[in-house]
């Protein structure tokens, strides 16, 4: 009688997430929920106006406060006073002039957070204000005053490509407002700092995206070798890619170096809005070309994104922009102009999506101006025009990647569509919800079609790579990597990788930290492909070891041997062996670094092969609508979504709805009011975000056909869900109205007839 076997949690399988349970049961720790003896707390002080001079900053009273230890202004930064992602250009205490409302002026520690707020509203600033530039496109040209050293442009971006002189049988235009969106993850910033005896190196347990790029810029900042800066990932309450600039990062370490004992900071819900960036407001201009059947021939466009008060990424959020204009379709010439420029505006960088989301709200908006133009319906002129793999891109680039849009388009219509709302429906299930407020005979019903394309992995000749380790002893795999857990699943994906290459059952994954090489950030939908790499190819070296090891001490050629299941088999023989029995009392270790292959720079029409791979989506939304109370209730998203090779159908699906979740938010309710530069609603109070009740029915089809360029032949999933859902949703609020709104989110005073 066979012994039973235990079940694997092998690639394909919906392996459960390590820490679930602890997530589901509160014993979680996230950051923000650590703790050392003799700990002190950390605190900032931010600039109330958006643009003035600093006059004079007088710690003389605050620091007199029983229980204060320290206060540290730009004077006391020990190496750079900048830092930056892509350019060293935000300071990290602003010195002689602020240039965004909640800028950092100073950092205080003291044995309370109470303490802290005294200290706090003790210190005075004297400031001279300024005029502030807050809109983008006054940045543009010589109309406003440089507000930083570099210039308000912060960089400009042209795409001329194929004949630019053709003229179409229909042309379209429309003008597209993109509003400002917040992360909104849950776990605000938060970080804790436990500095050497010798005052000569920190430990730092940071809530992040990318904790080698925190090291360097931090070791920048703080005079110290970057190995005297050890960072160790903490729990992670979300990111959506504004954890990807530091924050807190260089203040908390300071405060723990000059105190010489451990401090903490956490960020409160209304701070976080002011430090961390946010996703660009833009506007965008498109005018559209095609034949008198539909086919595109031209598309001439041109965007401005506010980048706010520093560069972040703002310059490699254009360029995604930019290079997405034509969407996932064919389209043999174009004219863009694309700009991203400083402001007195709250900082914007990285969210989900990245540009991307911008461009796709306008070209969506455009095919479904030029549907109407010819006659035609939304589906018919997104087949008509789908992108294919082998198709040039308007930078002149190949689509190499598998590029299945028309099968996306048709399977994603072949979604049934939901019931009629009925005459006796639940009061949820109308717009408004339990308001009562809609009345049956108001409310109409829109279909609205998004299909959007997304660049993977960096671009424009990035250096990019992520390494791991792999260890097996006596049938245990230990895998050692940086790639930051902010919620995507890699600590799950890890050791599934492990089992199905090693043939083990107990993977586990080692402590996140800089204890080992880069894995990059976790965004740009990368970690799978990289870190997934990576992992990859550790345990494939680990495992050729192991064959070498079990070949020598039974006389058989290592190349003859296969895992299946737990075993290792000789697969010219008879010979077998588990894995357990194979690595008893034996160590082998690997390390491995994986790079995708080489991009370049963009020339200066815009042309060249600038990003790695894309992947591919589409979306059905369909809401109902009280035109009389401008109310909207989305009531089903169907989605097709193209995900290369399933390696976690359960984590796949959870990408996917959480997309388009938030996508959902920014067509019909989630935006930073900023006036004049000044945030009106920093809280989730008014700040609105989708909750269950927000939430549509979601039905989604995983389109599985393999990336070849890929190392597990997948592609990243957590940034598409959001980028065309959104022009779906407001695409089915004009149909549902009969209205043409070209903003998101969707007010209610856009929607009222």
């Amino acid at each position: 009688m066979s012994a039973v076997k235990t079940k694997r949690d092998v690639l394909g399988t919906s392996s459960l997430r390590p820490d679930g349970n602890a997530k589901v049961k509160g014993d979680f720790a996230f950051t923000s929920d650590l703790h050392a003896e003799n700990m002190l707390w950390g605190a900032t002080l931010r600039s109330p106006h958006p643009h003035a001079r600093i006059i004079s900053i007088d710690t003389s009273a605050a620091i007199k406060i029983a229980g204060v230890e320290c206060i540290i202004t730009s004077d006391d930064v020990p190496g750079q006073l900048t830092y930056g992602l892509i350019s060293s250009d935000q300071p990290v205490f602003a010195k002689d002039v602020v240039r965004y409302m909640g800028e950092p002026i100073a950092a205080v520690a003291a044995d309370h957070p109470e303490t802290c707020r005294r200290a706090l509203a003790a210190i005075t600033v004297e400031y001279e204000l300024l005029p502030v530039l807050f809109n983008a496109e006054d940045a543009i040209g010589d109309a406003f005053q440089a507000i930083h050293p570099d210039g308000n442009v912060i960089r400009r971006q042209q795409i001329i490509h194929g004949d630019t002189s053709v003229e179409g049988d229909v042309i379209v235009e429309g003008h597209y407002v993109i509003g400002m969106q917040d992360q909104a993850f849950l776990g605000t910033e938060s970080a804790m700092a436990l500095p050497d005896p010798d005052g000569q190196g920190v430990e730092v347990f940071v809530a992040t995206q990318w904790l080698h790029e925190d090291q360097k810029q931090m070791a920048a900042c703080l005079n110290l070798p970057p190995e005297k800066i050890r960072l160790v990932l903490g729990g992670v309450g979300g990111a959506f890619g504004a954890r990807e600039d530091i924050s807190l990062q260089v203040h908390t370490a300071l405060l723990a170096l000059r105190t010489s004992r451990p401090v903490k900071m956490q960020y409160g819900r209304e701070e976080s809005f002011f430090g961390h960036v946010h996703r660009h407001p833009a506007t965008v201009w498109m005018r559209h070309h095609a034949t008198a059947e539909g086919k595109i021939v031209k598309i001439e466009a041109r965007f401005v994104f506010d980048g706010g008060a520093y560069a972040s990424t703002s310059s490699a959020v254009l360029i995604n922009g930019v290079t997405h204009t034509q969407g996932p379709y064919k389209c043999p010439a174009a004219v863009v102009d694309g700009y991203s420029v400083r402001t007195n505006n709250p900082p914007c960088g990285a969210m989900r999506g990245f540009g991307v989301v911008q461009a796709c709200f306008a070209h969506e908006g455009q095919m479904d101006k030029l549907a109407a133009a010819i006659g035609t319906d939304p589906v018919t002129i997104r087949l008509l025009n789908a992108m294919e793999t082998g198709d040039t891109l308007i930078t002149g680039q190949p689509v190499e990647s598998v590029a299945p849009v028309a099968r996306l388009i048709r399977e994603t219509n072949e979604i049934p569509l939901p019931p009629a709302l009925s005459l006796d429906a639940n009061e949820l299930d109308l717009p408004g919800g339990s308001g009562i407020t809609a009345e049956r005979k108001h409310i109409k019903r829109g279909i609205g079609w998004g299909v959007s394309i997304k660049n993977i992995m960096y671009s424009e000749g990035f250096d990019d790579y992520s390494t791991a380790k792999c260890t097996l002893s006596d049938g245990k795999v230990v895998l050692k990597f940086a790639t930051s857990e902010v919620g995507q699943g890699f600590v799950t994906l890890a050791p599934q990788i492990a089992r199905s290459v090693l043939g083990v059952t107990d993977a586990i994954c080692d402590t996140i930290d800089t204890q080992i090489g880069s894995a990059g950030s976790t965004s740009a939908s990368r970690q799978t492909w990289m870190s997934g790499g990576a992992v990859d190819g550790a345990c494939r070296l680990v495992r050729e070891r192991l064959f070498e090891h079990i070949g020598a001490q039974n006389n058989i050629d290592p190349i003859r041997f296969a895992i299946e299941d737990d075993e290792i088999v000789d697969t010219a023989g008879t010979f077998r062996i588990s894995v357990i029995e194979a690595s008893q009392g034996i160590t082998i270790s690997e390390t491995f670094e994986h790079h995708h292959r080489a991009t370049e720079d963009l020339d200066e029409n815009g042309q060249g092969n600038c990003h790695v791979a894309f992947a591919f989506v589409a979306h059905r939304a369909v809401v109902d609508v009280d035109p009389e109370l401008g109310l909207v209730k989305v009531v089903q998203i169907a989605t097709a979504q193209d995900v290369g090779q399933v390696l976690n159908p359960l984590s796949v699906l959870g990408q996917i709805e959480g997309g388009i979740a938030q996508g959902l938010g920014l067509a019909v309710m989630e935006e930073i009011i900023v006036q004049e530069g000044r945030v009106r609603n920093p809280s989730f109070t008014d700040y609105l975000l989708p909750t269950a009740l927000d939430a549509p029915v979601v039905v989604a089809r995983m389109i599985e056909e393999y990336e070849p360029q890929a190392p597990l032949g997948a592609k990243g999933v957590g940034e598409p869900p959001c980028i065309s859902v959104t022009p779906a949703i407001v695409a089915a609020i004009r149909d549902a109205i009969g209205k043409d709104i070209d903003r998101c989110p969707v007010r209610p005073q856009d929607i009222c007839l």
